[in-house]
């Protein structure tokens, strides 16, 4: 059971509860069972005193009833063991029901519930009188301990001090509750000693309840029984309100003068009364006993809820639902440094920008571990960007936590200047230490905003990523296309529907931020051949862009004749195989190959180019494989496309997947032609952003390598044999004079047919006129 607590002043803490008869000790005892509630049998009578006044009201006093309600919770109430009593009092004392009244825990709190407030002065003096009188209605003889538990805000409109001493003289153990604003100082007069320990806080409940078992069990009246129950005592505060008198100023004002009739002019000193909220340094005390809720092990702020003495269960966050805990295993594991942009424009509401802190909290609590090798901060952004939070100034989670509730909204004021913001935070966003190559983190920007920007973003986000920056988005549908823009791809952007569902975006980021582009393909066979756009159209700084993006997707394959096999096509003034599908059999081979790729110059064509691939390039004498699937990817600046569609269908026609990758500010409709019906098209914007496009790339290829395979396109049969499918795989039917197991050898002499390996012919340039269809149909094999 959770901690409970018990308030009191620091005063008199070394006192003893001395009024019980020693003889009472064996006859009482308190049990208290810490399984979600606490217990006390003991032979006892306990009166509820309840201020009903007018200082008190209506509210309060239903608190006062709660609280009573609290304790009999507690109680094992009936004739033989606690007996309970209430008396209700105002300008008079009513008696409610006397402690021999009832027999039930039910019973008693039934009646307490339907107490009616009566309303009036408040006379507690009148009803400590009637106690003494009457003595405790329904109440045992003086064998029984007797426990008074009274209900004020300490604001008696008599004296209480008298009638308070001989009540405690009689042996009564008294206890102070304090309601709504109480008068401390009565408190003290009306509670038995130590103070500290009973005087309590009804606004508290659970907390007043505890302590006031906590002192029962620690007099003569109850005993704790479990040995890993302890009373604890804590620094706590006590609140109340005041009136109190202050200097107003000085006004002028007229005084006489002894001996003269004269009068004199003088500053005199005037006053205001005013209510002020005062705090008091206090002593609490609780009792903290074992359960299965004490080691807090809902995480990321989920609540534990006890079930018995050793089981629970967590109520979680949406972001961290259905996980044990509340704590998915998001510790990031990558070494990234990340820097959350927050708007906070007019274009922004308050509760979206608190949204948006929450959510990096959350984020900060999932994603940090104790092994986590990742950095955050936080920066706001209006017209001018504000780094709130720099990035890796906190390594303690419950710091980072504690400085993201400091970060101001900022009034929402300024303009959305989305692009200066992107372009600030690039240039000062990670600190001036610019460390370099394998010393430098992943560095990212995680753009969180619900307004569209004023100025222009495309620019700033190429200049961050020209720095190496991984720019991803997270906002509403409003913002996708802008979001989109930003970060150069649909698969960086995260759109939410809503405030619960911003937060299931914490996982999608967490992969996004630690994912590099997948090793292509590992398990699956594949020929691949990049056709690069080497034309004057291009340049050769360009071309040297294109040369880095292959590169870097040739990196992701395993490159041997049993997997992935990979070519190589530029094309210009002419077209020229810069090396076969089994020209080179290592990756490294491969990405030499790549940088010795010649720049050629002059005017493209990228339909010739495709057509010198269907020809000599995916046959099976030139290195590609029968029955494994086949893709081209064509970069391309989109000059020349025009006579390239035909083509490209050619070559779907016959087994072979193109992707387009078109770079430039503006996509052409020859491009989108030659992308096909399937639409295999990357826009790229600029030659620079090639490598942010990586990801999307190896995406298709990877899809395009799981497609099935028809093993006779492209024919794999020589010498215009036939190619047929015969139980999953293929046979060639050759023509006369043909034989083989692809047809690859003639019988006729001067007929030699030229097959692979045979006269291989050099990796060099075909003239533009070679490569022009001279047949509708696809040439014999």
């Amino acid at each position: 059971m959770g901690p409970r607590h018990q308030s009191a002043e620091s005063r008199g803490a070394d006192r003893s509860y001395v009024k019980m008869p020693s003889f009472l000790l064996l006859e009482a005892l308190c049990l208290f069972l810490f399984a979600g509630v606490m217990w006390c049998s003991a032979v006892v009578d306990i009166l509820f005193l309840i201020d009903g006044s007018h200082s008190v009201g209506k509210g309060s006093f239903e608190r006062s009833k709660h609280f009573a309600i609290t304790v009999c919770d507690a109680l094992d109430i009936n004739l033989r063991k606690v007996r309970v009593g209430a008396v209700q009092f105002s300008s008079a004392p009513r008696l409610e029901f006397p402690l021999d009244a009832f027999s039930t825990q039910q019973e008693v709190k039934a009646k307490i519930k339907g107490m009616v407030f009566k309303g009036g002065r408040t006379e507690t003096g009148h009803a400590l009188k009637y106690l003494l009188r009457k003595g405790f209605p329904g109440g045992r003889n003086a064998s029984v301990p007797q426990v008074l538990v009274i209900v004020t805000d300490g604001r008696s409109q008599g004296h209480v001090a008298l009638p308070a001493k001989q009540l405690k003289q009689r042996g009564v153990a008294v206890f102070a509750v304090g309601v709504r604003f109480p008068r401390w100082e009565e408190l003290h007069t009306l509670a038995s000693e130590p103070w500290e320990q009973h005087i309590l806080m009804a606004e508290q409940v659970e907390d007043a309840a505890n302590g006031l078992f906590s002192t029962l069990s620690g007099s003569a009246i109850c005993t704790i029984t479990s040995p890993d129950c302890k009373v604890q005592p804590h620094p706590c505060q006590r609140k109340t309100l005041e009136t109190v008198r202050e200097l107003a100023g000085h006004a002028p004002c007229w005084r006489g003068s002894r001996g003269t009739d004269a009068m004199l002019a003088a500053l005199c000193p005037f006053s205001s009364w005013k209510r002020v909220f005062l705090t008091h340094p206090a002593t609490c005390h609780r009792t903290i006993c074992p359960g299965p809720c004490d080691s807090q092990p809902c995480q990321n702020g989920g609540t534990c809820v006890p079930e018995g003495l050793d089981r629970y269960h967590c109520l979680c966050p949406p972001a961290f639902g259905g996980e044990a805990d509340c704590a998915p295993k998001l510790s990031l594991e990558c070494r990234v440094d990340v820097l959350f942009l927050l708007a906070g424009s007019a274009g922004t509401t308050p509760e979206g920008f608190l949204r948006a802190k929450a959510f990096v909290k959350r984020f900060a609590q999932a994603a940090l571990g104790e092994d986590s090798r990742a950095r955050i901060g936080v920066a706001r952004y209006a017209a001018e960007l504000a780094l709130a939070v720099p990035v890796g100034e906190y390594q303690d989670v419950p710091d980072l936590v504690r400085s993201l509730d400091a970060v101001p909204f900022g009034g929402g004021g300024g303009a959305t200047l989305t692009g200066s913001a992107l372009r600030q935070a690039a240039e000062r966003g990670f600190g001036s230490a610019a460390r370099t190559g394998q010393d430098r983190p992943r560095r990212a920007v995680v753009l969180m905003t619900e307004a569209r920007s004023q100025d222009e973003v495309a620019g700033p986000a190429r200049f961050a990523r020209a720095r190496e920056l991984l720019l991803l988005g997270v906002g509403s549908e409003a913002v996708r296309a802008e979001l989109e823009e930003i970060t150069g791809s649909p698969e960086r952007v995260m759109v939410y529907t809503g405030p619960q569902d911003l937060f299931s975006q914490i996982p999608k980021l967490h992969g996004k931020l630690c994912s590099r582009q997948r090793p292509g393909c590992q398990a699956q066979s594949l020929d691949l051949v990049f056709m690069l756009d080497a034309s004057a159209s291009v340049g050769p700084e360009n071309f040297a862009q294109m040369q880095s993006f292959v590169r870097s997707c040739a990196l992701q394959f395993d490159v041997n004749p049993d997997v992935t096999q990979i070519g190589l096509v530029v094309y210009g003034a002419r077209v020229q195989t810069a090396f076969r599908l089994d020209t080179h059999l290592t990756r490294a081979a491969v990405l030499r190959a790549m940088s010795q790729a010649p720049y050629l110059g002059g005017a493209g064509s990228t339909g010739m180019a495709l057509l010198h691939i269907y020809d000599k390039v995916m046959v099976v004498h030139k290195g590609a494989r029968p029955g494994v699937p086949k893709a081209v990817v064509v970069v391309t600046g989109g000059s020349g496309a025009e006579d390239a569609a035909v083509p490209a269908q050619k070559l779907r026609d016959n087994g072979v997947s193109v992707l387009v990758v078109g770079v430039g500010p503006v996509l052409t409709e020859a491009l989108r032609r030659l992308a096909g019906p399937r639409d295999s098209l990357i826009h790229v914007a600029a030659y620079e952003d090639l490598r942010h496009h990586q990801d999307m790339l190896m995406e298709w290829i990877c899809q395009e390598a799981k497609r099935p395979v028809n093993p006779c396109r492209p024919s794999p049969c020589l010498n215009k044999g036939t190619c047929v499918l015969h139980d999953g795989s293929y046979r060639c039917e050759c023509r006369a004079g043909g034989e083989g197991p692809h047809c690859e050898r003639r019988t006729l002499r001067g007929d030699a047919p030229r097959i692979r390996g045979s006269s291989p012919e050099p990796a060099g340039e075909q003239q533009p006129s070679q490569l022009l269809p001279r047949r509708p149909g696809p040439p014999g094999r």
